[in-house]
């Protein structure tokens, strides 16, 4: 008998190859090796992850489960892209599916319900080049541009607050700009910025 972690492990059958034992051996040493970090996030994990919206330009609400049953709502994930689209020309792209889950953690952290207002959510490149004619401190490259960047504000909760709480989740950029009274948030380096 063979243990592990106080465990029986399965006897080798005679008729078990080198490769079937490789990855046996394999399987059973990364499993005594997972951190328990990660065993949290997988146990802390919901069911389902929703989000609401309110659009500041458009006056559109939506609220929705864009992850359920381990996997994204592809049709969920088409009416957040609407709903986050460029203010400017109406186009629409992909929203990368790391913000969201970055702005379901802010929403989860503040126990909060009401709707993130969208400031500024996908921009094409020529919106952002007319926003960076018109405004100091816009980026050239916007990750706004991709899909990955997005300038809210959440009622109830100050901009320090919500910066804050972003801050503390370390997965991206969080830009304060606390006169215009909004936090940016994007899923590209860990960085921090005052606007």
């Amino acid at each position: 008998m063979i243990l592990l972690n106080n465990k029986e492990l399965p006897a080798i059958k005679s008729g078990m190859n080198r490769r079937k034992f490789i990855t046996m051996g394999l399987a059973i040493v990364t499993a005594t090796f997972v951190p328990k970090k990660i065993l949290a996030a997988v146990k802390d994990s919901p069911a389902e992850k929703k989000l609401s919206f309110y659009n500041i330009y458009s006056h559109e609400n939506l609220e929705t489960v864009y992850w359920k049953d381990g996997q994204f709502v592809p049709g969920a994930l088409s009416m957040i892209n609407h709903i986050f689209r460029d203010s400017r020309t109406g186009k629409v792209k992909a929203i990368k599916t790391d913000l969201l889950d970055v702005l379901f953690d802010i929403r989860r952290k503040l126990k909060n319900k009401e709707p993130f207002h969208i400031i500024s959510g996908y921009r094409t490149p020529h919106s952002n080049a007319l926003l960076r004619k018109r405004k100091k401190g816009v980026a050239k490259n916007s990750l706004h541009m991709y899909g990955k960047a997005v300038d809210i504000s959440l009622p109830g909760y100050s901009t320090k607050a919500l910066r804050r709480t972003a801050m503390s989740l370390r997965r991206g950029g969080v830009g304060y700009y606390p006169r215009s009274k909004f936090v940016h948030v994007d899923v590209g380096q860990v960085r921090y910025w005052w606007g």
